[in-house]
């Protein structure tokens, strides 16, 4: 037996310097892809939102003339309240997570830290009490949720999606008239162009993406059990329903009126079901795609230095189509049970939801790993318009579903079934179709065009339909 060299050990580097060790590929494999990501959805993301949260709450009851105690802060001071939640660093993320540590509750770790910025300004100062005044902790993580799905949305998610689109627009123009044989279970159907075929997927990724970019983003904040207890308490002639619907829209959400201890999270079942439509939408597509070049009907370009197989050297895989149909499957996965699990919670809290909701970023970032593996694999695809004409020269028998027509028009006996004789189970050549096509007792003209007629000049409106998209 071989006798291999004893390995020296090496300490291991701490986890944050090398993806090798990273538990999920997001953070390892594919760290770079999901960038966009990563400030809106990680821990710090998280840290960040709620104390933007806190930091606009404590502004607002600055702001309440019947909250009499906490006097109105300077312009100068609420914009050092702004610049700090506007500018928290990474370093100040660490420091709440050093106070938790302490107080083993996330949200009470952002109030102190806070608390500790203003407690050496002489303006603020006073104000250290107001800090999460009549708060539950439901109310900065909802809101704080809410307003990082709607960044994620609209900076990363929606032009991802914007870009997947035009690019499909594109290719449905640039193949609009570009003949393609169907193929309804399996068997010829049909012809179609390979640019309408791209353009029903730009409807539907249009309609899915309104849907998404529509998707209204609810947020409350009404106390331990929604019902404002503690605010009247304190401050019994105060519109508290009015003060927190003008609050919350003031975030850029949707106010959320009836609540239990959290918000329900209907909003993010929707967004999470909008997505997963979307991604559905795409994993449609990238099954054709990877059928079609199967088929030949698309080449990929060839990239310098890249292996297919590692024993079959003559491979181009279609490497890019099954990573996105893979990453939006595992993104699925997750949204669906975001849907299913978040909109239920016992009586009025439990906690179940607060564990969920922090695996939002993974599902979001599986999906932004599907788009970009996809795209690309657009971007390497070319039409092959051979290879496309030989399918369609070999399949004469789709031009039955003309004849038939025509001859229904015409008042022919019994069209479907001589159509149905000629062509079921039997090969069809263009001498056999026209031969039975020169028997038809049909006027000259309806004569001559099905004469004319190939299959693939039988598409239809197929090409118009493709450059309307």
């Amino acid at each position: 037996m071989p006798v291999y060299p004893t390995a020296v050990p090496r300490p291991l580097p701490a986890m944050s310097e090398s993806t090798l060790l990273a538990l999920s590929p997001l953070d390892g494999r594919y760290a770079g892809k999901v960038d966009a990501l990563r400030p809106i959805f990680s821990e710090f993301g998280l840290i960040r939102a709620r104390v933007k949260v806190e930091v606009e709450w404590l502004l607002a009851l600055a702001a309440e003339p019947g909250i009499v105690e906490l006097a109105p802060f300077s312009e100068a001071a609420a914009a050092r309240l702004r610049a700090f939640a506007d500018g928290l660093s990474v370093a100040d993320a660490a420091r709440v997570k050093e106070i938790e540590r302490t107080t083993n509750h996330d949200v009470k770790a952002v109030e102190y830290l806070i608390k500790e910025r203003l407690k050496d300004d002489p303006e603020l100062a006073p104000a250290l009490e107001f800090v999460h005044f009549a708060c539950t902790s439901e109310d900065i993580n909802n809101l704080g949720y809410a307003l990082m799905l709607n960044e994620a949305r609209q900076t990363v998610m929606l032009p991802k999606l914007d870009a997947l689109i035009q690019t499909l627009r594109a290719m449905a123009h640039a193949h609009a008239g570009l003949p393609m044989l169907s193929r309804t279970h399996g068997q010829t159907a049909s012809p179609t162009t390979v640019g309408k075929e791209l353009a029903n997927v730009v409807a539907r990724l249009q309609r899915q993406g309104e849907l998404l970019a529509g998707a209204q983003m609810p947020g409350k904040i009404n106390g331990a059990v929604g019902n404002y207890n503690a605010h009247v308490a304190a401050y019994p002639d105060v519109d508290w329903a009015a003060f927190s619907r003008h609050f919350v829209e003031s975030l850029g959400l949707d106010w959320q009126p009836y609540t239990t201890q959290i918000e329900p999270h209907d909003g993010i079942a929707e967004v999470c079901d909008a997505q997963k439509r979307i991604d559905t939408i795409c994993i449609d597509l990238c099954r054709d795609v990877w059928g079609y070049i199967s088929l030949g009907y698309f080449r990929q370009a060839v990239k310098a230095g890249e292996v297919g197989s590692s024993t079959m050297p003559h491979k181009v895989n279609p490497i890019d189509f099954e990573n996105a149909e893979g990453n939006f499957g595992i993104a699925n996965a997750l949204f669906e049970h975001f849907a299913a699990k978040l909109p239920i919670s016992r009586w009025q809290r439990d906690l179940t939801d607060s564990t969920v909701l922090r695996a939002l970023g993974t599902a979001f970032g599986h999906a932004l790993i599907g788009y970009d593996a996809l795209l690309r694999g657009l971007d390497k695809l070319s039409a092959n318009p051979e290879r496309l004409a030989a399918d369609l020269d070999a399949a004469w028998e789709v031009l039955a579903e003309a004849v038939q027509t025509v001859m229904r028009r015409h008042g022919l006996p019994n069209p479907y079934e001589q159509l149905k004789a000629l062509t079921r189970g039997h090969g069809i050549t263009a001498d056999s179709m026209r031969d039975f096509i020169q028997g038809l007792d049909l006027p000259a003209d309806a004569k001559q065009r099905l004469l004319d007629m190939t299959p693939g000049g039988y598409t239809g409106l197929a090409e118009r339909l493709a450059k309307e998209i």
